[in-house]
């Protein structure tokens, strides 16, 4: 049975400007050491192989750990899971900016991961203990899902301003400050509410049968991306990956005490939100990473330019998420904010499909904006949904699990879109260059531009999902979290 809070914490907001810090560190962390491989690859002398590794250390670190790091907040507290997050995540930013070789840097990453998927289902959980009037919610939740959304893009421009201005180690070191004001702030006035622990041993069969099958996907979608899709490295790790989730969703079945009840996921409005959300993630890193290629290799933008341009997609994800999605979504049910939303988004990639070799900024503007209006919108619904109607003792791995799929979502994105522009590259038919002295960037310009298509595509899905899936009506009420049994279950997989 579940406690409802009667009286709100006085200092609930005062805590989310502590959690939407920490949540904004983790989030931009995704992107802002992007830009400054380069640089790092030149001071520390590093080969093309180990500098994609910087890049996964993390996200196989973070997306492998992210369940059992939701389900240490629900058994040891989710402000002391925050904090300790955040202190060594701090700790792992810091050793990674001293880096002296390219073992160390990719170290340092590892352990960022490690402490990341502490820090984020503890600080979604803590956001949704803290708040749960209605209205209160929508609010807390828009400004949670606008940093979420538009971390990646601020990520951009703040690598490109420290790297151009500074050194390649701050996008590294900026992590530390952030950390300490935000372990201040949660010391100061994160109070947890009582009565929302999970109080069952570990599943400790569990954590590793998960652990090591989203390591085994995610690994195994770099791996496509490095050799092939039917490299023998590449289909021993997709199936490795099924077998070891399939056993941990037998194991999960049977359990007395399981590290993801199977209901959090099997609810078809959790279970859409994160599908639905997995794939948008696959579509938006599509843009982040070719659309930077395109503007520094193509266009000649510098790092902080390239960041700058991005500011209007920030821009719309604000204004989606806390102008549009906060104050429909006690209005208006879910389904009306993320599928709309997530096709508004497809719309804008449409538009940057037409990318040239010597295309004005001028194009680029409104597709950014409504990526960034169409995601917004949508994340913020998204964010709330899969914490409602949750019992207080699962809010960890509800939470964990919609990071998980954004994790998985971009290791996805990174590798399919990639393999796409290569493969679209070499199918390049001569005949269509227009000119011989720059040949070269418009077969770029095109394996770029087919990405883009499959990436409005996978929104468009990922919009049909949110319509066929989600039934749950406005949020507008507060949820019965202590009746599972009245949550719509998805019928063919509910025995």
């Amino acid at each position: 049975m579940s406690e409802t809070v009667p009286h709100p914490d006085p200092r609930r907001w005062k805590a989310l400007a502590f959690i939407g810090l920490a949540q904004l560190m983790v989030v931009l962390d995704a992107t802002i050491v992007n830009i400054a491989l380069p640089s790092a690859q030149r001071d520390l002398a590093f080969s093309d192989t180990s500098r994609q590794w910087v890049i996964t250390a993390y996200a196989l670190a973070f997306g492998g750990l992210l369940l059992f790091g939701g389900r240490l907040s629900d058994l040891l507290g989710r402000r002391r899971m925050f904090i300790i997050g955040l202190t060594g995540f701090a700790a792992a930013s810091a050793l990674g900016g001293a880096a002296g070789n390219i073992s160390m840097l990719i170290g340092s990453r590892a352990l960022q991961g490690v402490f990341g998927a502490m820090l984020a289902p503890a600080a979604l959980s803590l956001l949704s203990v803290m708040f749960t009037e209605a209205n209160e919610r929508a609010k807390a939740f828009g400004i949670y899902g606008a940093i979420a959304g538009g971390g990646g893009a601020i990520g951009l421009i703040l690598g490109g301003l420290l790297t151009e201005y500074l050194n390649w180690r701050w996008t590294l070191f900026v992590n530390v400050p952030f950390a300490v004001i935000a372990v201040i702030g949660a010391v100061m006035v994160i109070r947890e509410p009582g009565g929302a622990r999970n109080r069952n041993p570990l599943d400790i069969p569990g954590v590793l049968l998960v652990s090591s099958g989203l390591v085994s996907l995610v690994y195994g979608f770099t791996k496509a991306q490095e050799d092939s899709w039917t490299s023998s490295t590449t289909i021993g790790l997709f199936a490795a990956a099924a077998v070891l989730l399939a056993s941990f969703v037998v194991v999960e079945s049977r359990v007395k005490s399981p590290l993801l009840p199977l209901r959090v996921l099997l609810n078809r409005n959790r279970g859409g939100v994160y599908l639905s959300l997995g794939l948008a993630v696959i579509g938006m890193f599509g843009l982040f990473l070719f659309l930077t290629y395109y503007l520094q290799n193509v266009l000649g933008y510098s790092p902080v330019k390239t960041g700058v341009a991005f500011l209007p997609m920030v821009a719309g994800m604000i204004t989606g998420s806390t102008q549009i999605g906060a104050r429909l979504m006690n209005r208006v049910p879910a389904r009306w904010l993320m599928g709309p939303g997530f096709l508004v988004a497809a719309s804008g990639l449409v538009i940057l499909t037409q990318i040239k070799v010597d295309s004005s900024y001028l194009l680029i503007l409104p597709g950014l904006v409504l990526m960034g209006l169409g995601m917004g919108t949508s994340f913020m619904p998204a964010m709330s949904l899969a914490t409602f109607k949750v019992q207080p003792q699962d809010a960890g791995v509800a939470s964990a699990m919609v990071n998980t799929s954004q994790q998985v979502g971009g290791a996805i994105g990174t590798a399919l879109l990639s393999t796409v522009v290569a493969s679209s590259m070499k199918a390049f038919h001569p005949a269509h260059v227009t000119s011989k002295t720059n040949a070269l960037l418009q077969i770029e310009v095109h394996g770029f531009a087919t990405a883009i298509w499959w990436s409005a595509g996978i929104l468009a899905l990922a919009s049909l999902i949110a319509f066929t899936f989600l039934n749950a009506g406005h949020m507008g009420h507060r949820p019965a979290e202590s009746s599972e049994a009245k949550e719509d279950f998805i019928p063919v997989m509910a025995h």
